[in-house]
């Protein structure tokens, strides 16, 4: 198999969406699978369903729409507020969108009106984590006008945490998006079929206890894929977090001085700003140093971990430096573990194969949105 190549194991994936359906479905709550980092694969979506998971969730309308395309009959989520130049795919695609804008709600149900379906709306919060949201002080006016657009049905409310800010879920907030759930059903007498608290960084705070409320809902992305909560990076007791692996070649090995000489400058990579050249390490002699052919257009390097003993020196578009305690050949094969954003910049890269083994999912089923579609 050619290299770079993320090597992807789907028996560890289902066992982390299994073992996640589960420990959840015990405290009410359902899970929205976002394979955003993952480009929606298709194998990886499929063992998603056949662990499980209910919907799938994505902020990229293409990817949704190639997934249903391909046989995918799961409900759809839009995580993403959609585009008012998107409207009719989105209504024509997706189960439920999340909105946060009056604008794009009435764009939504005038492209519902003309297609003849009922499209389902999750309307977003904030919370104080400043990325997309209504402020809570206007989301009974949101939520009357979604009402009273006849094409549009009102699934539920949403929050998200932990992307912008890194702002924690918490009792306090927590409580609040369940009140504020609570005091829509009893201004305007409905029930509200999805409280979504939020995603993988919500996951710490439950498992320390906290009470859900009337939350139901979690858009999970980072805890299926990596078998982590974000917030602080740290693994989730007895998920995998090894079920993907960078492959990368390497195409030099050589023993070179440890420090740089000669006039230095910025770098390509060199932060934006940066008036300075990064200090130089201590001169250490010299020392084995490896050539990945793998780089920023690969991969974030900052988030690749190495294998024990190896440590990286730097990188550039398309090279990785390397350090290892043990001597390295040419042609070898250097196996990481990508992070998040090193995995989402990975799957986007199409100079990167991808290689999966350990589990055949089968088909999509369909699951409690679809009735959104269809009306």
């Amino acid at each position: 198999m050619s290299a770079p190549r993320l090597e992807i194991d789907l028996g560890q994936l289902h066992h982390n969406a299994t073992s996640l359906v589960s420990r959840l479905a015990r405290r009410g709550i359902a899970i929205t699978a976002v394979g955003k980092a993952v480009l929606g694969l298709p194998e990886i979506v499929a063992t998603w369903l056949a662990a499980g998971v209910g919907s799938i969730g994505d902020a990229r309308l293409d990817t949704i729409e190639s997934l249903v395309s391909g046989g995918v009959k799961a409900p759809m989520l839009l995580v993403r507020t959609p585009m008012l130049s998107q409207v009719e795919r989105v209504v024509a695609g997706v189960s439920v969108s999340c909105n946060s804008e009056a604008v794009v709600l009435e764009a939504l149900a005038a492209a519902a009106e003309r297609q003849g379906r009922r499209h389902g709306v999750l309307l977003m919060v904030e919370l104080g984590d400043l990325r997309e949201g209504i402020l809570p002080q206007d989301l009974a006016g949101i939520a009357a006008l979604t009402l009273g657009l006849p094409w549009l049905r009102l699934v539920g409310i949403g929050a998200n945490l932990g992307c912008q800010h890194g702002v924690a879920a918490d009792a306090t907030n927590m409580a609040e998006l369940s009140a504020l759930a609570e005091a829509l059903e009893a201004r305007f007498h409905i029930h509200l079929e999805l409280i979504s608290g939020g995603n993988s960084a919500n996951l710490a705070w439950l498992a320390g206890g906290g009470d859900p409320g009337r939350i139901n809902h979690l858009r999970l992305g980072e805890a299926l894929l990596l078998g982590r909560e974000p917030l602080g990076r740290r693994p989730i007791c007895g998920l995998h977090t090894d079920a993907f692996r960078l492959v990368g070649e390497l195409i030099e090995v050589k023993t070179k001085p440890s420090r740089a000489w000669g006039r230095r400058g910025l770098t390509s990579f060199s932060p934006e700003g940066c008036a300075q050249p990064a200090p130089l390490p201590p001169d250490r002699g010299p020392q084995q140093r490896a050539l990945v052919a793998l780089g920023h257009q690969d991969a974030d390097p900052a988030g690749l971990e190495p294998p024990a003993g190896m440590a990286i020196l730097g990188a550039s578009s398309d090279h990785l430096v390397l350090e290892a305690d043990r001597p390295l050949s040419v042609g070898e094969e250097i196996g990481f573990r990508p992070s998040y954003s090193a995995l989402l910049r990975a799957m986007t890269s199409p100079f990167v194969a991808r290689q999966c083994r350990g589990l055949s999912a089968g088909p999509a089923t369909p699951a409690s949105w679809e009735t959104a579609r269809r009306q």
